[in-house]
């Protein structure tokens, strides 16, 4: 970070130097200050005394050293964060009120009756992202608030309080309040009669209240100052009518002001000059300018515009090969060099050499009609006498930190985040940030929605240009930095009106001072917070290297004044010197704190969009390291694709959601008096049984649960011995004879006799039964699509093995590819012909064959057919298989000891002999075993990284 130069403060060097004041309160002033304003126990005649009480305090608390030192402080000048704080609603750091207001949220709740109890919503979520609210402001990523309602409302009660540490732009916040909304409630499918109770017309039983309606309240954290400001005004109430008063005088005044800077002369259609009835050429105003990329061309030196070259007008799209208009020789954008200017910059006081941009095209309007030209001479002088004059307002002067993203545009010289704007942009939106009357604190949230769309960020979409249909332009690829070869310098005037008309039909979300309360700090711990605070967690967490926020918000920050501290950001990011393991221990300190927080026996959503194996089992791994059980995994469809989404072969086109609990308090006690004996192991499946969705159903289809099934269970069973430290006085073996004999089996799934009877009653309803589709990708997979073929119909090998060697296509290129007679000899059973017939198979052929019903299992015929068939064993045979499966797999691991280098292990042997091994504290075996096997193989193996992790600190220690 030695390149890291922040002066917020920093203008034009002819000026003399202000302090930033950025709207933090969007709309402070603009409440109705006649009302009198009570914040925690404390009357205030009007928003604003009750503004400037707290704020004097946070001063004095910013003065503190100890303060500052709290994990993901941002960094930032004491008056930038007051000005761009509410406090104690807002603070853009650690809230000192937090403690504060959860006690007198407590005490305000209505009496819950009974237990809190709940299942997961294992149902998949469907929402999509073209909802007013949703686009009221960009950002990388975010869940559409609709989407979390339907989670909030299943979890909690009117009154109950969300926590988001990763809140991004608020949209759990807009939710919890939109919770109290009932035509919002009504629009996601739900009923809601006169007494506020909800209802499902879809669910298994549609007259069943599920929840209430009533808002929620929200704390919402994010390390990002960014977007903890774009958090707060969505979570605002605002008085509409003053500001729309505002910011049109602020519109007409800087149109006043600036508007010449986008005026052109009107052109027919041969490019001649329309001269108007007064003799004066007709003006029209600039709508948009298109700026091409020039090139040199590799044959014969000489300059190419882009734009020209290489944009096919036809097609609507950009060609991959063009031809030099000079020596029409062949060129791509790869094989040639871009041509370069240097120019003076008059805010750093240097020459800068930047890559070279010319206008290209102008999309202008007179009258009521839209016209295109190519720039004349009257526009080039006119950008020309704009970028020769100092820009005469303040501006950030804010390098940009190093990164993935910062460092992109370093070799066409953007180093500053100023020169992502042309000079007439730039002054434009400085003029609007002066133009904010301080002692109003007004509507940057309005203009910063729209700062990327105004930069060079921002493209033309060729198709929609050339041949309609859609927007022509957009604000580039969201998640990335990057500077397209022909972007976009929109009318910062129009688009800022535009969006005003839009902005204000939003405002009324907000309904209620302070509903949702927000802060800016690492979620590893949350400051002041007593344990056991929250009811319920929806997270949408940072996933590896999708999404590197601190570099793509720095732009935002730089006009904000206050920036993030990247240093506890969790992220693989090798310029911050981060890899997977770095994520993993910052992950797990959050999900630590957030266990912490969490009140027993209460859920926690992790929304995940990442598509990276290695982080997957991370998150899952660091769940459960904390303390988490994960009771379900559901999909939810966000309908629109992120760039990355979109655009990678292997990108996942539905988030997953992972839903967790929190383990009750009465549970943990009796676990630690029975964890050393069986008892431990059934108390906690049983209690783990009631936590599990006891049906799912999609479009009459009843969908089998993997949750339900038994080798599932055991792995919440190790997971969760593991985790408490103690060892497991089962094997899977006497798991499986156990498991039942206590419980209910039905379709490979185990329920308990309550659960079963429901069960029963979905399962009359249903069409048809289906187990979910399996993608066979290694031994424990192949396994699954074994059990599920011969579940249905007992088949000799010969008969399998083409199927097999077809779905073993994909199989990991890490992992031991094993014969099928290997897996069907270690899992399953054969017919060698003798003895009575097996009974799956009896059943499959007196079903099947008319001729062999009624047949006694000892009759000759019957054998016959039966011979060589094999078949999933029952229950009581099923415990030997596993027993004698277990012995091979611990061969195999045995040998593995004294092996060199280990290029394809059997991952099922790893996992069974790190268990053994961690049980006999034999942990220098399992971290002596990991480093002969390709690093990739733990990180995307949860088991194998829990052992691995647990061995190594115990080594260390």
């Amino acid at each position: 970070m030695s390149e890291f130069k922040l002066d917020a403060g920093a203008i034009a060097p002819e000026l003399p130097v202000q302090p930033t004041a950025v709207a933090g309160d969007l709309f402070a002033n603009l409440r109705k200050e006649e009302k009198e304003v009570v914040c925690l126990g404390l009357a205030f005649p009007n928003d604003a005394a009750r503004r400037a009480h707290f704020t004097a305090l946070l001063a004095e608390k910013l003065k503190d050293p100890e303060f500052r030192k709290i994990e993901g402080f941002p960094i930032g000048k004491d008056e930038d964060i007051l000005a761009l704080s509410d406090p104690p609603y807002y603070c853009a750091c650690p809230n000192p009120w937090l403690g504060d207001f959860i006690k007198e949220w407590e005490a305000a709740k209505p009496k819950r009756k009974g237990k809190y109890e709940r299942e997961p919503f294992a149902a998949d979520v469907s929402e999509g992202k073209n909802d007013p609210i949703y686009n009221a402001h960009s950002y990388h990523t975010k869940v559409p608030h609709k989407a979390i309602m339907r989670y909030i409302l299943h979890y909690t009660e009117p009154g109950d309080i969300v926590f988001d540490g990763f809140c991004g732009t608020g949209m759990t916040g807009v939710a919890a309040q939109m919770c109290g909304d009932r035509k919002t409630v009504e629009s996601l499918g739900y009923k809601v009669d006169d007494k506020g109770n909800i209802t499902d017309p879809k669910a298994e039983d549609p007259k069943k209240v599920f929840s209430h309606l009533g808002a929620r309240k929200a704390v919402l954290n994010d390390l990002s100052p960014a977007a903890t400001f774009i958090a707060y005004n969505y979570n605002t109430p605002v008085d509409v009518v003053a500001f729309e008063q505002e910011a049109k005088r602020i519109l007409a005044e800087v149109e006043k002001e600036c508007g010449w800077m986008y005026e052109t002369q009107h052109v027919d259609k041969d490019g001649k000059l329309v001269i108007g009835m007064d003799g004066k050429p007709v003006m029209g105003r600039i709508n948009y300018t298109v700026w091409s990329d020039v090139y040199l061309c590799p044959h014969c030196g000489k300059e190419v515009v882009f734009w020209n070259a290489a944009v096919d007008k036809e097609a609507g799209k950009v060609k991959d090969e063009f031809n030099c208009p000079h020596c029409v020789a062949t060129m791509t954008k790869r094989n040639s060099q871009r041509a370069f200017v240097t120019n003076w910059d008059n805010a750093l006081q240097t020459t800068v050499k930047m890559a070279k941009q010319m206008p290209v095209l102008i999309n202008y309007t007179v009258g009521k009609k839209r016209h295109v030209k190519t720039p004349d001479e009257f526009d080039l002088e006119l950008i020309s006498r704009i970028d020769n004059t100092p820009n005469p307002y303040p501006f950030p002067i804010t390098v940009l930190p190093r990164g993935k993203e910062t460092d992109r545009n370093k070799p066409i010289g953007i180093t500053y985040v100023h020169q992502f704007y042309t000079k007439r942009n730039l002054w434009l939106l400085a003029l609007f940030k002066k133009s904010l009357k301080k002692e109003l604190q007004i509507n940057w949230f309005w203009v910063e929605a729209a700062t990327r769309y105004l930069s060079k960020l921002s493209k033309i979409c060729m198709n929609y240009f050339f041949h309609g249909g859609g927007g022509a332009v957009n604000a580039g690829l969201l998640g990335t930095l990057y500077v397209p070869s022909t972007s976009v310098e929109s009318n910062v005037i129009e688009v800022l009106g535009t969006r005003l008309g839009k902005l204000i039909s939003l405002l009324p979300v907000a309904n209620y001072r302070g509903q949702s309360l927000l802060m800016c700090q690492s979620s590893t711990e949350v400051m002041g917070l007593a344990s056991e605070s929250f009811d319920y967690l929806f997270l949408d967490p940072p996933f590896g290297a999708n999404l590197n926020y601190s570099e793509l918000n720095c732009i935002w920050e730089s006009w904000l004044g206050v920036m993030t501290d990247c240093k506890p950001e969790a992220v693989e990011n090798d310029v911050q010197h981060k890899g997977i393991d770095e994520y993993r221990s910052l992950m797990k300190a959050c999900f630590a704190e957030a266990y912490r927080v969490l009140k027993p026996g209460h859920w926690l959503t992790v929304e995940f969009s990442n598509t990276s194996a290695s982080v997957w089992n991370s998150i899952q791994t660091t769940l459960s390291d904390v303390g988490f059980v994960v009771a379900n995994v559901s999909s939810l469809d966000k309908k629109q694709g992120s760039f990355k989404a979109v655009t990678t072969p292997t990108a996942v086109k539905q988030d997953l959601v992972i839903s967790a609990y929190k383990p009750d308090a009465d549970f943990e006690k009796r676990f630690k008096d029975e964890a050393v004996t069986e008892d431990g192991v059934w108390d906690f499946i049983r209690t783990h049984l009631e936590k599990l969705p006891v049906s799912k159903m999609k479009a009459g289809v009843l969908q089998v649960l993997p949750e339900r099934d038994p080798r599932i269970l055991f792995d919440k069973v190790v997971a969760y011995y593991f985790r408490n430290g103690f060892p497991i006085p089962i094997s899977a073996k006497e798991f499986q004879e156990g498991l039942r004999t206590r419980f209910t089996e039905d379709d490979g799934m185990f329920f308990l006799p309550e659960q079963h009877a429901e069960y029963l009653k979905q399962k009359a309803k249903a069409t048809q039964l289906v187990q979910a589709e399996l993608f066979v990708s290694d031994e424990s997979s192949a396994i699954a699509w074994l059990r599920q073929k011969l579940k249905e119909k007992p088949q000799k090998m010969q008969t399998i093995q083409p199927e097999f060697m077809q779905q073993i296509q994909a199989w990991n290129k890490y992992e031991q590819e094993l014969e099928l007679r290997v897996l069907l000899e270690q899992n399953f059973l054969c017919y060698d012909g003798r003895g009575p017939v097996p009974n799956p198979i009896h059943t499959y052929l007196s079903t099947q064959y008319h001729e062999l019903r009624n047949l006694k299992d000892e009759d000759p015929a019957l054998k016959a057919k039966a011979k060589d068939l094999w078949y999933v064993p029952n229950p009581k045979d099923a415990a030997e298989v596993e027993k004698m499966r277990e012995r091979a797999l611990l061969k195999e691991y045995e040998a593995y000891k004294t092996e060199k280098k280990i290029k394809t292990p059997r991952f099922e042997a790893l996992r069974l002999g790190f268990q053994k091994s961690y049980e006999a504290h034999d942990y220098a075996t399992i971290v002596a075993i990991a480093k002969k096997i390709p690093s990739d193989v733990v990180e995307t193996d949860e088991k194998l990284l829990r052992y691995f992790d647990r061995a190594q600190l115990h080594l260390e220690d």
